[in-house]
């Protein structure tokens, strides 16, 4: 991995620890194995270094979702397969976390790679809904944009139950909530 990748990473991780401003230049070369002007050689500065690790922490979560989205199944177990794939619950959500980052949320730029990531998702979730309706796999009276806001909330509310009970249980519990109220709108 060259200094560029390894800067990339080591923030991505550091972001997903500690947030923007826990984030520290010195953190980051550390982290990275990188030489002190090696940050400003590849990226004009901290901003513009953290807007490259969220770009590319939000196009993997989008790309790991899009593989259990776009993958076989009717559209319930397709939106079952993404509520219980593999999570490190207790981290929390790499995307969702910066939410709660005061100077991501105060930055456009900072905050664009978010909100896009979560409304493709939520679109994405509706749309799944929408075909199911189609195929007769859920109640035609079913808002898919409804369902999608309400997967993406139980999806990074379980993140914060589970963090603050220090256990994956209050997640899981949210998740299997969800899909028997989704499997009881099944046509």
């Amino acid at each position: 991995m060259n200094t560029s990748e390894r800067l990339i990473q080591s923030t991505r991780e550091l972001l997903w620890e500690r947030g923007y401003v826990g984030t520290s230049p010195k953190a980051i070369l550390e982290r990275a194995g990188a030489g002190q002007g090696s940050m400003y050689h590849h990226f004009k500065g901290k901003p513009d270094l953290a807007l490259t690790a969220i770009r590319r922490t939000a196009e993997e979560m989008r790309a790991t979702a899009e593989g259990v989205l776009g993958g076989p199944g009717t559209p319930y177990e397709r939106i079952e397969a993404y509520l219980r794939r593999e999570r490190d619950v207790l981290r929390g959500c790499p995307v969702g976390r910066l939410t709660m980052d005061p100077d991501v949320i105060a930055s456009d730029e900072l905050r664009a790679p978010v909100d896009e990531t979560l409304d493709w998702l939520r679109e994405r979730i509706a749309g799944i809904v929408e075909e199911g309706k189609e195929q007769g796999g859920f109640a035609p009276d079913l808002d898919g944009e409804e369902v999608a806001a309400a997967v993406v909330a139980t999806v990074q509310g379980g993140y914060v139950l589970a963090r603050a009970s220090g256990s994956p249980a209050a997640f899981d519990a949210g998740v299997r909530g969800l899909l028997s109220l989704l499997g009881s709108r099944t046509a």
